[in-house]
């Protein structure tokens, strides 16, 4: 495909100067003389992937740019430092100025700033392609005096990697000093100091540079769900409401109060997990017609134990649920687990509390627990991974009660797998579907 330039060139000149003139996105400098800008508008088409549009929108706004001597200086710099030409064309998008930035005297002492912070090479290139707007601010007035404030509150930071995934979700938090500090004393006040403190900054940096009337709004809507400073969850309550318009809120209230819940035990859940109120419509629909009319537990138990309305239903509550009724109907158990308990436990331990055990019922189980999973490709291959664990778990702990020793090569533990019809039962050929 011919770039923009080269067919310019064939025109006669007379077509060019009509060309130019009728453009929405011409100046007086670019009809007056055109060799110049259409060699710049070349090279950022050709080199930065703009549309020509985008190429001849961005000379608009940078009137003054009238060669492609500096955006080559700057693609070459940017090169040079390891950024791969994807990296190199998204940070342009989100930064075009820095076509027109002076390499030696702007550039170059920003960028080792942040080398000498921890980021160097493709690292460096892939925050630049989403944060190179992080580049307006100034070195020494913005960006030194506001990242050193940064590092004191992000605790034990190893290799600034938290301060970077600040940076990363809102760089505007170093725009100016004096709001940042007074923020984190605003916040302080409220009693979110230390570990609080950092983790509120890493989960939702914009609070730290948000006009101080919109700060405390948040605040005030935060006391209005009735938590005080003096709790420790009033930090959660606070990111929150920093998530969640008043309406949202009032919505999710009203779906806990159709299942007979008073206003009172409304506010005891959100004390207890304020996050219960970032959870979909949906689920907390589902999981309240599971817990309530399925397991058939009391309306109380939820307003004490509100978390268990966060956990995965499709992944997690339900198909432990079918294990335990297996288990059930098998009097398979000695007796009968507290079912929230089993929710609670981490995947390791209820597949070995629940699934390995039973070697004789392992792969009922195990289909019952992860069979859900199978509508998936890379599902499957997870629950392959679990059984093939699962299995192996097995086979060791037969070799011990037989023999009390351990298999004792590779060769002996993968025999046994593969006996096991199990995958077959799991994963059906075509002919069987």
């Amino acid at each position: 495909m011919q770039s923009l330039n080269s067919y310019l060139r064939k025109l006669p000149l007379s077509s060019k100067n009509i060309l130019v003139v009728c453009s929405p996105f011409s100046s007086p400098s670019l009809s007056s003389n055109p060799e110049p800008k259409l060699a710049l508008i070349d090279y950022l088409v050709t080199s930065f992937n703009f549309s020509e549009s985008q190429a001849l929108s961005i000379i608009n706004r940078f009137p003054r740019a009238k060669s492609p001597d500096n955006p080559r200086a700057v693609f070459l710099f940017l090169q040079n430092l390891g950024f791969s030409t994807a990296d190199i064309q998204s940070t342009a998008r989100v930064f075009p100025q820095i076509l027109f930035t002076n390499v030696e005297k702007t550039l170059t002492p920003k960028f080792k700033f942040f080398q000498d912070l921890g980021l160097v090479g493709s690292d460096l290139g892939k925050f630049m392609s989403k944060s190179s707007s992080i580049l307006t601010n100034s070195l020494d007035k913005k960006l030194v005096p506001s990242v050193d404030i940064l590092k004191k509150i992000l605790l034990n930071d190893e290799n600034n990697a938290a301060l970077f995934q600040v940076l990363s979700r809102d760089n505007r938090v170093v725009q100016s000093e004096s709001k940042l500090s007074s923020n984190i004393a605003f916040l302080e006040s409220c009693g979110i100091v230390g570990s609080q403190l950092s983790q509120l900054l890493k989960r939702q940096p914009r609070l730290f540079c948000s006009a101080e009337s919109s700060l405390k709004d948040l605040v005030s809507r935060a006391f209005n769900l009735g938590f005080s400073v003096d709790s420790r969850m009033f930090v959660h309550a606070l990111y929150t409401v920093s998530c969640l318009s008043d309406a949202t809120i009032e919505r999710r209230l009203k779906l806990l109060r159709s299942f007979g819940y008073s206003g009172d035990e409304c506010m005891e859940m959100l004390k207890a997990a304020p996050a219960l109120l970032r959870t979909s419509d949906k689920k907390l629909k589902q999981g309240m017609k599971f817990f309530l009319f399925t397991v058939k537990l009391k309306k109380e138990v939820l307003v004490g134990r509100p978390s268990f309305l966060m956990y995965s239903l499709e992944d997690r509550v339900i198909p432990r649920y079918r294990v335990i009724q297996i288990m059930k109907s098998k009097r398979l158990l000695k007796k009968e687990p507290s079912f929230l308990r089993t929710v609670k436990l981490t995947e390791d331990v209820f597949l070995e509390k629940y699934i390995s055990k039973f070697r004789d019922h392992a792969e009922e189980l195990l289909v019952a627990y992860k069979g859900h999973m199978l509508d998936s490709p890379e599902k499957q291959d997870w629950v392959g991974f679990v059984l093939v664990l699962v299995y192996s778990w097995i086979y060791i702990c037969s070799c011990v009660c037989q023999t009390n020793e351990v298999p004792r090569n590779d060769n002996d533990l993968i025999m046994s797998i593969t006996n096991f019809s199990c995958s077959d039962a799991l994963f059906p050929g075509p002919e069987v579907i």
